[in-house]
């Protein structure tokens, strides 16, 4: 008789997750309102791919602040997925533990989990130090962007935050409430990147994946296929194949080599993708949204209005690339300047 092994997610080091943070130049004025725009990329998540698009949407939105009679200041913040930097997580994926159970890499379900703990801890921790937040004054309103299946965690923390609230206003007890700390966010709307959000598995990416989960061996092995294959090649190699032979610069060659050279985030990738074709499939929300939906966002991307008439559809008719973040950061970026500032009013 076998015993089948147990498996578990590996322990997260969240102080070890890289992340980028562009604070307002009026970080310290306490008349305005604060508004934390909170970035959640895709898979492979990587926040250095988007550090271009963040660093051109600080610049545009500091133009904003310095105009007169502007209200806000906003706080930009995102981070990796779990699983993508060795340094995040131990043990190691593949790994046996003394209780026999089998450490693997991260679901879609544990990055939303700590996603809904991250929104939260920056909400209430990026101000402080300054005069704004000195008293613990979280942000007053909070924007999510996301980008790929970064949309569908970013709906995601939207639809428990939209429960969890609906719990603390009419059925908890104060103390309840405030055990559940995602409530206390103020969750304004969601701008939508390019949203694999629906039927992943007929997208171009859900076509491939598809092919691997068919055949059992490579279902199981494709991982270590896929690192084997890179282990042959020495990074400075890596390196050229990514500029020359991809035309990446520099930001995205360098994030590139960095997730092929890692120990597991090839296996991140994979088996999150894989998760993704088996969770993401029928629409199942209704909450006020912003999309903008690109030329090879996918299929089956149709969405319904909101009752009060807040979600907006924008269709893209530039043909700007899915992985927008490699060539095409500034203009997704004067794009997201402009939707913010309508969400974020005069």
């Amino acid at each position: 008789m076998t015993s089948r092994r147990m498996a578990a997610s590996a322990l997260a080091r969240q102080s070890e997750v890289p992340f980028l943070e562009y604070a307002s130049p009026n970080r310290v004025d306490v008349s305005r309102k604060h508004c934390l725009i909170f970035f959640i990329p895709g898979n492979p998540g990587l926040i250095d791919y988007y550090a271009p698009f963040l660093r051109t949407l600080r610049q545009l939105l500091d133009e904003r602040e310095a105009k007169e009679g502007c209200r806000y200041a906003f706080h930009i913040y995102g981070r990796n997925l779990l699983g993508f930097e060795d340094r995040d997580h131990e043990p190691a994926f593949g790994t046996t533990t003394a209780e026999g159970v089998r450490i693997q890499p991260y679901t879609l379900e544990d990055q939303i989990q700590c996603l809904c703990d991250q929104v939260h801890q920056v909400n209430y921790s990026a101000l402080q130090g300054s005069a704004a937040g000195s008293s613990g004054r979280a942000f007053d309103k909070v924007i999510l962007i996301g980008h790929s299946v970064g949309a569908y965690i970013a709906l995601e923390i939207f639809n428990r935050h939209h429960h969890r609230r609906l719990r603390s206003d009419g059925q908890l007890t104060n103390d309840h409430a405030s055990s559940d700390p995602l409530a206390t966010v103020e969750l304004k709307a969601g701008i939508l990147l390019f949203p694999t959000v629906v039927h992943i598995a007929q997208s171009s990416s859900g076509q491939k994946l598809a092919l691997i989960r068919r055949v059992q061996f490579l279902d199981m092995f494709a991982h270590y296929i896929a690192k084997g294959f890179v282990n042959l090649w020495p990074r400075w190699i890596l390196d050229a194949i990514v500029r020359r032979f991809l035309g990446f610069p520099e930001h995205a060659a360098l994030a590139t080599v960095r997730f092929l050279a890692s120990n597991d985030g090839i296996w991140q990738a994979l088996h999150m993708g894989k998760d993704e074709m088996e969770t993401i499939t029928e629409e199942k929300w209704s909450e006020d949204l912003w999309e903008i939906q690109g030329a090879e966002a996918g299929t089956g991307m149709g969405a319904k209005r909101h009752a009060k008439g807040k979600t907006r559809i924008v269709v893209d008719e530039e043909k700007i690339p899915h992985a927008f973040c490699i060539h095409h950061s500034e203009t997704v970026a004067e794009k997201v300047r402009l939707w913010i500032e309508d969400i974020a009013g005069p």
